[in-house]
């Protein structure tokens, strides 16, 4: 079995996230779906839907839930998913190059993919003085 991904983001950059990774990798390797919150929703109102697209990727080696700003409502929407749900680790500061790293090793157990997603985000800023 594979860990799954459940992105927990903002409208529009889950879905913009997994459609690029998609088209880079051909087919994922790892189950994966996005979860977007509209601006406008009370994330306690939406916990019961999140919960079931956490259910759909989620396997017996667990879920990590990525998610795009530390502290915003996705963020804490994916805090309580992992409260409830177990095995589940969560992420925070999704970017295109930690998805990649994360369906790139995606052989690796739920802690050390999530060490691998934040790994993978460090990795991918590089400050460029050409």
């Amino acid at each position: 079995m594979a860990v799954g991904i459940l992105l927990v983001t903002h409208p529009g950059v889950g879905s913009a996230l997994l459609d690029t990774a998609t088209r880079l990798l051909g087919t994922l390797p790892l189950p994966a779906a996005a979860f977007e919150l509209p601006f406008e929703a009370d994330p306690a109102t939406l916990l019961p839907a999140a919960s079931a697209a956490l259910r759909r990727v989620q396997s017996e080696d667990g879920a990590l839930l990525l998610t795009d700003v530390y502290g915003a409502s996705p963020a804490r929407l994916a805090l309580q998913l992992v409260r409830i749900a177990q095995p589940c680790r969560r992420v925070a500061g999704l970017s295109l190059p930690m998805l990649l790293r994360v369906m790139n090793y995606g052989e690796q157990s739920l802690d050390e993919l999530a060490r691998t997603a934040a790994n993978g985000a460090r990795n991918g800023v590089v400050l460029d003085d050409a």
